[in-house]
């Protein structure tokens, strides 16, 4: 087998739990995202731009259609036989098999796979955040650091510092501090949870958090401070591009809306930078007349009878007229029906909204959320979530 310098980890099997009804039979990585995404495609868009051809993506909770959409990795170039893309499910060894019980016990598991390549390093990412990243630069910040593992941060907004480890970075960009969501934190530089890792040195350390029955074995509560706690090189890596976790209904709204700006901060249309998925293949979109479309994406496949203001339609979606769709996310083949308004919502997958009924209030600020496969007349009682 050929040696990597470098391979990635990625960590796709998330419960996602805050995002309710969306994934109640749907691994996070798998949500809908942007029109014609899923929220996956950017990590694996990024490895395929990073030049990383080896990913193994570590999945967990209801990976069926998380796995059917990855298949052999074709829409990302990792379709290949020296390396490519590999489903690591847990399994059952000799001695046994568990569910993967923390984010390090996930690459311990996998340690046989990894060691097949003998890499220099060890990329860890995360499948269910937005943003487009070149890891290579990463990488060659980590050798010019001689680190032993390197932490890519980013400046959130101190009433969000709370849900991610947050880091101290000193003038030579060695972390000083670092904290899994505090109470109370006392930094804003959040972990985005992508690691570079030196391989000879996560090894040991894996083996040691796996043998400590008090570990939660993870990488922010207890990887990450053990080699602090024994003087490793813990080093940052600035962000300053767009990142969102999209792991809560308002983040998710919010990181789609984010989309519709006149110079949005994520720009899903630059050439160098081309997010891949795989492409349902329907035909092109139709605008009846009398239609509106203000300010929204509206991908292939969709029918629009009536009018729709700073929105995300994926494909398949159905308008009847009259119809009006504001502020809102609409995954595939929702059917709206005629005289039906939706404001602020995100729509599952294939649910229909019966004529007439209407879907959220244009002067609440709560984001109502409607189940996929739903079908939803004037006496449904629907999920609302109020922002933080």
């Amino acid at each position: 087998m050929a040696r990597k310098e470098m391979l990635a980890m990625l960590l796709a099997g998330g419960e996602g739990k805050r995002l309710g009804v969306l994934t109640k039979d749907l691994a996070k990585p798998a949500v809908y995202f942007g029109g014609k995404y899923r929220i996956i495609d950017f990590t694996l868009s990024n490895c395929t731009h990073s030049g990383i051809d080896t990913v193994g993506v570590l999945t967990q909770y209801q990976p069926f259609e998380l796995n059917r959409y990855l298949g052999i990795g074709t829409p990302w170039g990792l379709d290949r036989s020296d390396g490519g893309m590999a489903i690591l499910p847990p399994h059952v060894k000799q001695k046994g098999g568990v569910w993967y019980k923390g984010t390090a016990n996930a690459i311990y598991q996998n340690m046989e796979f990894i060691e097949r390549y003998n890499p220099s390093y060890v990329l860890v990412i995360s499948g269910d955040h937005i943003y487009t990243m070149d890891y290579d630069l990463m990488l060659q910040h980590h050798k010019r650091c001689g680190a032993d593992v390197t932490i890519a941060g980013i400046e959130v907004d101190w009433k969000e510092a709370s849900r991610f480890g947050v880091m101290h970075v000193d003038d030579e960009d060695r972390i000083t501090a670092f904290e899994e969501k505090p109470a109370k934190p006392t930094s804003n530089i959040a972990s985005m949870g992508v690691y570079i890792f030196t391989w000879s040195v996560l090894q040991k350390y894996l083996i040691y958090d796996e043998a400590n029955r008090q570990s939660s074995n993870d990488f922010g509560k207890d990887i990450i401070p053990a080699m602090m706690r024994d003087g490793l090189i813990v080093s940052a890596y600035s962000f300053r591009g767009y990142w969102k976790d999209v792991g809560t209904i308002e983040s998710l709204w919010e990181a789609n809306m984010d989309l519709l700006a006149e110079e949005p901060s994520l720009d899903l249309s630059d050439t160098d930078w081309r997010i891949y998925s795989v492409n349902p293949n329907r035909p092109a979109q139709y605008v009846a007349a009398g239609a509106q479309v203000i300010s929204s994406m509206v991908t292939e496949g969709c029918v629009v009878e009536g009018r729709v203001d700073r929105s995300v339609l994926f494909y398949g979606v159905q308008m009847e007229k009259d119809s009006e769709v504001s502020e809102s996310v609409i995954m595939p083949n929702v059917r709206i029906g005629e005289g039906a308004r939706v404001y602020r919502a995100i729509i599952g997958e294939g649910a229909v909204i019966e004529d007439g009924v209407q879907i959220g209030d244009p002067e609440d600020e709560a984001i109502t959320v409607v189940a996929v496969g739903q079908f939803v007349a004037n006496d449904h009682v629907l999920l609302e979530v109020e922002p933080s």
